[in-house]
């Protein structure tokens, strides 16, 4: 397969002018994001749901800067032609502007991101536009906002009301007069997606939020049936991993146990000779 370009923001705005809708996966290791490369994924976003999927916390507020600057660098080494999305894990860009900067940064300069991922409204506007006049460029990630969870009382739809969705069509307005890149726009109607995709120039990425956005993101491990929980409902589940690796273990297990691995004639062996030296030698 020929190595393709390099994608970059410019490559996804022209895929929104032509038409053509953008795959984006979250990834959280080097031999995923080989995989993933391989597959020609257009774009790789190291999310959050890190702390979730691979350290087994319920929300994804334990993820830390370290944590995800480390797997970002990962993730950029397997894919270095994927668009890369580093995720401003919880407190990570709230406190103030300067912080955000410094961290959004360290995805930048150490990882080798091509963007970072902020999960925004009106009340982070000056945060987002710092960040962008420090040339870091931001995806606003708008509608449901996870780190948020606690003050919205769960996982749910965000815009059924027209007040509320109004809302969110003025916050992804600003956020482009900000000069934010891109947009994710995440458990929203599929109308309000429409809307706010068909309003902007900007590319808009859906997180289960109907067929309508320029491009598509889901957890790796909901579209593998891979882990515990279940996706959400609209999340097409590819694979059903989970049972898979249970059986492998289960007869590696048995295998071990039962003495049928490893096996004497494809293990490695001494000639007789040494052999009989070693013996020698421990023994007397």
């Amino acid at each position: 397969m020929a190595t393709r370009k390099k994608i970059t923001i410019s490559t996804l705005r022209a895929r929104k002018r032509e038409g053509r809708k953008i795959s984006m996966l979250t990834c959280y290791d080097y031999s995923t994001a080989v995989l993933m490369e391989e597959a020609q994924i257009d774009s790789l976003l190291v999310g959050d749901t890190y702390a979730e999927v691979c350290l087994g916390h319920p929300t994804t507020l334990p993820a830390t800067m370290e944590h995800m600057v480390v797997v970002a660098e990962a993730v950029r080494r397997g894919a270095p032609t994927a668009y890369l999305i580093g995720d401003m894990p919880y407190l990570s860009y709230q406190v103030c502007p300067e912080e955000a900067i410094r961290n959004a940064g360290m995805f930048m300069a150490q990882a080798g991101c091509d963007c970072v991922k902020a999960e925004v409204d009106r009340r982070l506007l000056g945060t987002v536009k710092a960040m962008v006049d420090a040339s870091i460029p931001v995806m606003a990630h708008l509608g449901l906002k996870p780190q948020s969870i606690a003050s919205v009382g769960g996982y749910r739809v965000q815009g059924k009301q027209a007040s509320d969705a109004v809302r969110i069509v003025e916050d992804a307005k600003m956020m482009e007069d900000a000069g934010a890149i891109a947009l994710l726009l995440e458990a929203v109607p599929m109308e309000l997606a429409a809307e706010i995709t068909n309003s902007t120039d900007l590319p808009v990425i859906g997180c289960v939020s109907g067929p309508f956005c320029d491009g598509q993101v889901v957890v790796l491990h909901d579209m593998l049936g891979y882990g515990v929980g279940h996706p959400p409902r609209s999340v097409k589940v590819y694979a059903q991993l989970h049972d898979e690796l249970v059986g492998v273990f289960r007869a590696y297990a048995k295998d071990v146990a039962e003495e049928a691995f490893p096996l004497a004639e494809e293990s490695a062996s001494m000639d007789s000779a040494q052999l009989s030296k070693l013996r020698r030698s421990l023994h007397g």
